[in-house]
């Protein structure tokens, strides 16, 4: 303090100057690589992170290529109900390595188990899993853990539950639901990501954002609903998209999942009015098929 009030004006003015360049740098230093999150429609996302492209819960089948889920919220609708908004060679041009979040047909269906190449690396929850895509003719099958490296970026296995747990008290709902992870990303000098996967709200989620800070957290929000249940969404909404927003006020909220699959309940347009209203576009993005952002 001294030094500095001996200083004559124009060295101190440029010792406050050096002083906040140099605040600034060391804050924007640790993400001098950008992270770029495309959305291809559904929870099919493309990341590409610390340069390596991951594909994560690829649905690739043409428009209406297979019924809608018995016994969903409008189940007489075939799904996807919407096309790739490109092509599949497009989507899976630059690809790396697939995650699997789990093996339900909205997030790894035929199309995509017959067009991804064999040799792709494929990361999934468990050894069931594994075995499921093994049979599948992949050649490359890795069960993610609390720390798994592939080409400098480590993946974390995280938790959560497809549905509440009066479903889960269910035995038959809660066999059908089964089990859905996430997965956080994390390298030098990138942005961590975390991708819920198929899960609600749960002590699980407000983990990973207390323990792992990520600067991108990206929702599956369309409140899916069973038929006879539709108190009780088997992944996140609206509320859960704020809370989220609380949750991790460092994160960009990324919100999927949405307008693909027959069984949402929550569309694109209804969650963006939500998001105006409650005041919180400004770190919630809800974007179009086909829409890339950089973080």
């Amino acid at each position: 303090m001294n030094i500095i009030k001996t200083m004559n004006p124009l060295l101190l003015s440029l010792a406050l100057a050096t002083c906040a360049t140099a605040t600034w740098a060391a804050q924007e230093a640790p993400f001098s690589n950008p992270v770029e999150v495309q959305l291809i429609r559904n929870a099919t996302v493309k990341i590409d992170f610390a340069g390596t492209t991951f594909l994560v819960d690829p649905m690739l089948a043409a428009k209406s290529a297979w019924p809608g889920f018995e016994g969903t919220y409008r189940s007489e609708l075939r799904n996807p109900l919407v096309e790739l908004p490109f092509s599949v060679d497009d989507v899976l041009n630059s690809v790396e390595a697939v995650v699997v979040t789990h093996t339900h047909l909205d997030h790894w269906d035929d199309a995509a188990q017959k067009l991804i190449p064999k040799n792709l690396p494929v990361f999934v929850q468990n050894e069931a899993d594994a075995k499921t895509i093994r049979d599948q003719g992949f050649k490359d099958v890795r069960v993610l853990s609390d720390s798994t490296t592939f080409n400098g970026v480590t993946m974390k296995k995280t938790g959560g539950q497809h549905g509440t747990d009066l479903l889960y008290a269910n035995d038959v709902l809660a066999e059908s639901l089964g089990q859905a992870m996430g997965v956080v990303f994390s390298a030098p000098e990138s942005k961590t990501v975390y991708v819920a996967g198929d899960t609600v709200w749960r002590p699980e989620v407000s983990a990973v954002l207390e323990q792992e800070k990520p600067e991108v957290v990206i929702l599956n929000t369309g409140t899916a609903l069973l038929t006879g249940y539709e108190v009780h969404p088997i992944i996140m909404g609206k509320q859960d998209t704020r809370q989220a927003y609380e949750s991790a006020p460092q994160a960009d909220i990324v919100a999927v999942h949405m307008d693909a699959v027959n069984h949402m309940s929550l569309s694109r347009k209804e969650l963006r009015e939500f998001v105006n209203e409650q005041k919180i576009q400004d770190r919630v993005l809800v974007p179009e098929d086909g829409e890339s952002m950089k973080f």
